[in-house]
């Protein structure tokens, strides 16, 4: 399947095939922070989809079946009161209009998970620990989160051999646990020393307390896990005041320009991190949802200027490969769209080419998994300094993975235990349409149903 759209390339190009126009609205919603600590996990992510939506409508809407509908978002926050939140999710699923839902995942997407199984509604998570073989209608299209953070370690053990004693924490919930699993696994991989393994209530958490203990064990790198923006600005922050003259390692950094200024271009040089800038020379020729990220990347801050955060494009990017699967099924029935997306095994990504696999951490192959970039801050500017392979550092590190998964209880099974314990088994289904019989979806396509649905 190809990793850019139809109606994508039509909107780049300015070549519009003409096809029938005016069906029905496809709804999409989108379930993650808008508020609160985390919403630079949510926010610039709804923001790029809003750039996707505008340029799909531009192009004269969703092409399915023959026929062209407009897309609407439909957002929820994820990040307070999400209780209402999850009751919105809810009763759009009841209303038998939600096409694909957009979810950062976690525990408030948790709740959900019994309901859009029964109703075979398609969803997309950020967090592929999300996934188990209990939601075979979820999938982690985009991020592969923790798995991709090996991919900085391994870049600097080769890179930077002499850096070899490591302070880690981490916030301690369905985000950070299973990075600090993924770390853990990494650093012994590199062989190097955890001088100190300190997780942490993301609500509590105080970063100069934390950086005081880390320093306090002499580490050469001091790596903050997966931390929200706030609490990384906040680590960071203290370790300059505090002197500290090793590696930084973390998972995001958004925002670096304000972070150097509030610390020094020299103190970050170096700094490793996973999620370029798109106007990077090294995406220039990579297969992409839209074949200019400079572009996108311009369009993104003209309009949402110092919005750019680690998902402003990663649903963005779920929502392409969805679409691409729509316009081959031509249908939106999740169903013939997921059998569409997992046809060939392989599917084009931002990085490139990446296989559907999971089945050992994740009980389910739902995660794309191909080419992560590893991004270094170089004279006050991140830019990708390689592309990491977790293919092949799960070929050759697999088991300690999962040694790691299960001494946190981050394996499927593990997880699925708690979820029914948690989420009950008896959730009611608001009264819907039957999902074959409203007219979006669209009439199933011929030879695309999975078997055995």
């Amino acid at each position: 399947m190809s990793g850019q759209s139809l109606a994508l390339r039509l909107a780049a190009t300015g070549r519009l095939r003409r096809f029938d126009v005016g069906g029905r609205p496809v709804r999409i919603g989108f379930f993650a922070p808008l508020t609160g600590p985390a919403q630079t996990w949510g926010l610039p992510g709804l923001l790029g989809c809003e750039i996707w939506a505008d340029w799909i409508n531009r192009a004269g809407g969703l092409l399915v079946g023959g026929r062209r509908h407009p897309v609407e978002l439909v957002p929820f926050d994820a990040g307070s009161a999400t209780g209402e939140a999850q009751a919105g999710v809810r009763a759009l699923i009841g209303s038998g209009e939600l096409a694909f839902l957009l979810a950062l995942g976690g525990e408030p997407l948790g709740a959900l998970l019994p309901l859009l199984t029964r109703t075979k509604t398609l969803a997309a998570t950020l967090l592929p620990s999300d996934l188990s073989p209990d939601t075979p209608y979820l999938i982690a299209p985009s991020e592969i989160h923790p798995l991709y953070t090996v991919t900085a370690v391994d870049w600097l053990a080769r890179n930077r051999p002499h850096l070899r004693r490591v302070a880690l924490c981490t916030q301690e919930d369905a985000v950070g646990t299973p990075a600090r699993a993924a770390y853990r696994a990494a650093f012994r991989a590199a062989g190097w020393q955890l001088t100190a393994d300190l997780p942490y209530d993301p609500a509590k958490g105080d970063a100069g307390a934390l950086v005081a203990a880390m320093m306090a064990s002499d580490p050469q790198i001091l790596c903050w896990g997966t931390s929200t923006a706030p609490m990384v600005h906040a680590l960071t922050e203290a370790a300059f005041h505090a002197g500290f003259k090793g590696q930084i390692l973390s998972c995001t950094i958004d925002d670096y320009p304000r972070l150097i200024a509030r610390t020094s271009a020299g103190f970050l040089q170096g700094a490793l991190f996973q999620f370029p800038d798109f106007d990077d020379p090294a995406l220039a020729d990579r297969p992409f949802y839209f074949h200019r990220p400079a572009e996108f990347f311009a369009d993104y801050n003209r309009r949402f200027p110092g919005r750019w955060s680690a998902v402003s494009w990663e649903y963005v990017a779920a929502l392409d490969i969805w679409q691409a699967a729509v316009e081959a099924a031509g249908t939106t029935a999740a169903p013939s769209v997921l059998a569409a997306m997992k046809r060939a095994g392989r599917t084009e990504t931002i990085f490139g080419a990446a296989d559907w696999r999971g089945q050992e951490l994740f009980g389910i192959a739902h995660a794309l998994v191909g080419d992560w970039p590893v991004v270094e801050i170089d004279r006050g500017r991140a830019r990708i300094v390689a592309f990491g392979s977790i293919p092949d550092w799960l070929s050759r590190h697999r088991g300690l993975m999962i040694e790691e998964m299960t001494a946190l209880g981050q394996m499927w099974h593990q997880r699925a235990g708690r979820g029914a314990a948690a989420t009950g088994a008896a959730e009611s289904v608001p009264a819907s349409p039957s999902r074959d019989d409203r007219p979006l979806p669209m009439p199933e396509a011929a030879g695309l149903l999975p078997s055995g649905r």
